[in-house]
């Protein structure tokens, strides 16, 4: 890399310069902050309860290792939702004097899949036994290992808190109940009809030159609904990329350099301090040793169908004969050479079969009945039905199999490799002809089997060599984008960028536990410098963005407000004003208290609409609009609205005839099915609301 060359040269002076800097950076952070104690030692706080850093980190760390794969920031926001939720809801237990008993515990722990079904906690019948799991908890105290009765404690908490939780919950459901007043309404909404005549003039027949739409506005209108335009704090940012590209000439180099091994040649050896001769690629006797000595990719000895290569190049290498070399192509940001080391027929295949399983077969599920001799009556009907009608084998499987692992996909099972499955299903998979339908009979039942395809499968020695830009090219790039970041910073992003022949980013907002940028990916250093109470407005910075190059990025604004960001929110209030707008010039138009008159004024055809309602609310060939059909079911019958502003446009109504529901002696669907939603949400809801009463003081954006 140019940077560190340039290190190198300067390396005594920089330690030395890095350091004092260093020292400088940590001294005052610490005279800022009264060292490591108070506030900055706190990851946030809920209701007062601070979070330690200490043990909000380990949390973060546990899950990191439970979680294989999850980022850090991932994480960190994963344990912030369990400590708000068990802080507040904490704080409901103690009100409400929830206490648990030993029983209780015992019950969660009998439960659990981890216990309830391990044999040493089993008696002679089977069951769990307590004793033996108290026993086992004393060994656990009494290990010399402090650490796994630590372990344990851990484990015995969470265990409580579960529990508190699903006593908690089950009284939230069961102090939840709907009426039959309830039912009644939901009842008459569904079962109400109305048939009414309208006319409409809709919003898009106003031009949107017509209704321009202020920030000012924006902000005002999410003032008047704060709940709805509700947003943790954000930053705007904007950023230009300068791309860390090879360049045409780096390409021509590494084209040259892959051409040579092609052809072979002599090349000096450092080593050695002599000339060696290195053979094609289509001659070397060691593929193996060739591959591992020239490319940036090690050796792969697997083989691969051809399907699962690039759709691009698949044709060519799967046609290659031992010793053929195809290239160079490009493909995944190398230029490569591939030659055929070996050819492997039917590697793999993909079948359709549907399972007829009987009672006492391997796995049958205690709900299968048929015996042997039944199940094998069924196979071969449905073997009859596969073979006269190939085309609905899928559905044939999806109704009738009992392999539950693969009857939702009709049956299938894809890149099967020999011996994967048990003998006689294997035996005629790869010995029967492709298409071929036929029974197979194993432990599991009886098979209907249709064989779909067989892979060969090649392997292939491939060079690859990375397209990446010279030291020459990477300096020439860093100063190009220090370059950008001085002059942005003397004279604005947008100018800058015009001279520089970039493209400013539309602006982004990001939320202070987010990584993630559009356009730049997971870059949580710069969400961290754009939360940090040093940057300002208008601050710009250069970061190095890996595999990319370098983003120049501003900080445009910030946003603490407590509702959403202006770039954000334009794109759902904006249309909302507009309308608003638009229904006053429409209004205008719209002249006349019947039906004919707003027609002839707005030139607008009088329209019917039948048989609506409102828990379907739906204008045909217009929309959504609950507030015009509830207006028609609010008329008596030829009696005409005033004008309804709606989703779609401006309405008037004139009813013709409601129809009412039929009398019933009760609403119990109805209660049922409201009981269901509303106690299915409830705890979600009770959570949620906590939530939104908390005071939370949330650091996070320092992590």
């Amino acid at each position: 890399m140019a940077i560190l060359s340039k290190i190198r040269q300067r390396s005594i002076l920089l330690i030395l310069i890095i350091a004092l800097a260093l020292f400088s950076f940590v001294l005052a952070d610490v005279i800022k902050s009264g060292g490591f104690s108070g506030n900055s030692n706190q990851v946030g706080s809920i209701n007062g309860t601070d979070l330690d850093y200490q043990e909000f980190m380990q949390k973060v760390s546990n899950v990191e290792k439970q979680q294989q794969g999850i980022s850090t920031t991932q994480a960190i926001n994963s344990v912030w939702e369990q400590e708000v939720r068990k802080v507040v809801l904490n704080e409901q237990y103690d009100k409400i004097g929830l206490v648990l008993g030993k029983d209780q515990i015992m019950g969660v722990i009998k439960n659990h899949p981890q216990y309830s079904q391990t044999p040493q906690f089993l008696n002679a019948a089977g069951k769990f036994d307590e004793k033996k799991f108290e026993e086992y908890i004393k060994s656990l105290q009494n290990s010399q290992d402090p650490t796994i009765w630590s372990q344990w404690l851990t484990f015995e908490k969470d265990i409580q808190e579960y529990a508190k939780e699903q006593m908690y919950t089950t009284l939230i459901k069961s102090s939840v109940y709907t009426t039959k007043v309830e039912g009644k309404v939901k009842y008459e909404r569904e079962n109400n009809k109305v048939d009414f005549d309208y006319v409409s003039v809709a919003y898009s027949t106003v031009s949107d030159d017509q209704v321009k739409v202020s920030d000012e506005e924006i902000i005002a209108y999410m003032n008047k609904n704060p709940k709805k335009y509700k947003s943790d704090p954000t930053r705007a940012l904007e950023f230009v990329v300068v791309d860390n590209k090879p360049s045409k000439e780096d390409e021509a180099a590494m084209k040259s350099k892959i051409d040579g091994l092609v052809k072979g040649g002599i090349v000096y050896n450092a080593k050695t301090g002599k000339n060696d001769t290195i053979p094609g690629f289509a001659s070397a006797k060691n593929i193996a040793e060739f591959v591992n000595s020239n490319s940036d990719l090690k050796f792969d000895s697997t083989f691969v169908a051809k399907k699962d290569l690039s759709p691009e190049f698949a044709e060519q290498l799967f046609s290659l004969v031992p010793g053929q070399v195809f290239g160079p192509y490009i493909e995944g940001g190398y230029y490569k050479l591939s030659r055929l080391v070996g050819r492997k027929p039917n590697s793999s295949a993909k079948v359709s079969h549907i399972l007829v399983a009987y009672k006492g077969a391997m796995q049958a599920a205690p709900t299968i009945k048929l015996t042997k001799e039944q199940a094998k009556a069924k196979a071969e009907v449905l073997l009859a039905q596969a073979i006269a009608a190939p085309a609905n084998f899928a559905m044939l499987a999806m109704t009738n199999s009992d392999d539950q692992g693969s009857k939702q996909n009709g049956g299938v099972y894809d890149n099967v490799v020999p011996g994967q499955m048990v003998k006689p299903f294997d035996a005629y998979l790869f010995s029967s002809p492709i298409g071929k339908v036929g029974l197979v009979e194993t432990d599991f039942g009886f098979h209907v089997m249709r064989v779909d395809a067989r892979n060969d499968a090649i392997s292939l020695g491939t060079v690859a060599l990375k397209i990446q830009p010279s030291e020459k090219t990477e300096n020439a790039n860093y100063d190009k984008a220090n370059k950008f970041e001085s002059d942005a910073n003397a004279q604005g992003m947008e100018k800058a960028a015009k001279a520089s022949g970039l493209t400013v980013a539309p602006v982004t907002s990001v939320k202070a536990y987010d990584e993630n940028i559009n356009g730049l990916g997971i870059q949580r250093g710069i969400v961290t410098w754009a939360f940090n109470n040093e940057t300002e407005e208008g601050t710009i910075k250069r970061f190095d963005i890996p595999q990319v190059g370098f983003a120049i990025v501003r900080l445009k604004s910030k946003n603490d407000t407590g509702l959403l960001p202006l770039d954000v929110a334009k794109q759902s209030v904006e249309p909302l004003i507009k309308n608003e707008k638009k229904a006053e010039i429409i209004r205008k138009k719209m002249t006349g208290t019947t039906l004919e008159a707003v027609s002839k004024s707005s030139g607008s055809s009088i329209l019917p609409a039948v048989a609506l309602s409102l828990a379907n609310p739906v204008v045909p060939n217009l929309g959504f609009e609950p507030k015009v059909i509830g207006t028609a079911l609010g008329l008596a019958s030829n009696k005409t609205s005033k004008l309804i502003d709606g989703n779609m446009g401006v309405y008037m109504v004139r009813t013709k005839t409601i129809v009412k529901a039929p009398v019933v002696k009760d609403y119990k669907s109805q209660i049922d099915q409201l009981n269901q939603q509303t106690k299915g949400g409830a705890s979600y809801r009770v959570i949620q609301a906590l939530r939104d009463k908390a005071e939370i003081k949330d650091n996070r954006g320092r992590l």
